[in-house]
């Protein structure tokens, strides 16, 4: 990702979005701002961003559900999404990695650490162009179509969240060899950023919920494995 990115933000504090977004913008992002939930909604599917930032307590719809909407959505690439809240509690951050958050920042934060953040969640998406130049991963009833970021499960086309893709990229590279969650972390989400201890058996939980329990072991006390079933 660039400087060119395009970067949906949503909260209803208008000095928060003011500053927020001039900070953006004088880093060469695209800015577009929403000030309630139904109308960040109708803007991801306008403008297809590349990052979406949601307020967690907003009219209309929560950010949470935002997520849940704009993941519903049918879309080529489905963007990142990063909650900014006050709400610091587990079950918070829980909740919002379930709906398909890709990353957690607590308020008050300053500009440059936000910008920091920002960089970091597009640095890290832009590895997903190493992914697609290799031939698409297989097996079996599973094949991982990097050119189109694209799951084929048994023939039906399923467009997971960045994070859900990447990580199964990660595993199923790996066939056999069971990595831990915190080489996990490192690999996926990057060293750079502070996520919850349960976020990858989040993610698992998620992929589980689509392709079965079979593709993917526990290892208890370890980690997890891809298993070429």
């Amino acid at each position: 990702m660039s400087n060119k990115a395009t970067i949906l933000f949503a909260d209803d504090d208008p000095d928060i979005l003011d500053m927020i977004s001039y900070n953006l913008e004088k880093e060469g992002y695209k800015v577009y701002t929403a000030v309630n939930g139904e109308e960040a909604v109708e803007l991801s599917q306008k403008v297809k961003p590349d990052l979406v930032l949601l307020d967690v307590m907003m009219p209309k719809m929560d950010g949470v559900q935002v997520c849940e909407a704009i993941r519903s959505q049918e879309m080529e690439v489905q963007p990142l999404i990063a909650f900014l809240t006050s709400r610091a509690e587990d079950y918070s951050q829980i909740a919002g990695f379930n709906a398909g958050g890709d990353d957690y920042i607590n308020k008050p934060i300053r500009p440059k650490v936000l910008l920091s953040r920002v960089e970091a969640l597009l640095r890290r998406a832009g590895r997903t162009e190493a992914i697609s130049s290799e031939e698409s991963l297989q097996n079996k009833d599973l094949i991982l179509d990097s050119d189109r970021f694209l799951l084929l499960f048994k023939g039906e086309e399923l467009y997971l969240p960045k994070k859900e893709f990447e990580l199964l990229s990660f595993l199923m590279k790996k066939p056999g060899i069971v990595s831990n969650r915190d080489q996990i972390l490192s690999e996926v989400w990057g060293d750079d950023t502070i996520v919850g201890e349960r976020t990858v058996d989040v993610h698992i939980r998620k992929l589980r919920e689509k392709i079965g329990d079979k593709y993917i072991r526990t290892i208890k006390g370890v980690g997890y494995t891809f298993s070429a079933v």
